[in-house]
């Protein structure tokens, strides 16, 4: 698989990130752990995460960046959270398979 180069006029662009993913996939075993009777599949845990970050505010980093506060609190990235479980569990993407 070959490696994507994000670059433009030589700027390497690959290493910006949005903090908020790294804040979604930290809480995401919390929310997931208390919905005790939801196994969801590996397609539902990537839904989740995908509408989680879809819906909260962007956050992007890059080398150097000094982070004074956060806008968005660990709460609402687990309302957030809770939000997109119900509603994966609501409609897996497996159902149909089988």
């Amino acid at each position: 698989m070959s490696q994507k180069n994000y670059e433009v006029n030589g700027v390497p662009l690959g290493s910006i990130r949005n903090r908020n993913e790294e804040r979604v996939i930290k809480l995401l075993p919390k929310a997931l752990g208390e919905f005790l009777d939801y196994k969801p599949s590996y397609l539902d845990i990537q839904d989740i995460y995908a509408l989680t970050l879809n819906n909260l505010p962007p956050r992007y980093k890059q080398s150097g960046s000094i982070i004074i506060r956060e806008p968005v609190s660990d709460d609402e990235i687990l309302r957030e959270l809770r939000l997109a479980i119900n509603k994966v569990e609501m409609a897996p993407t497996g159902r149909n398979e089988g």
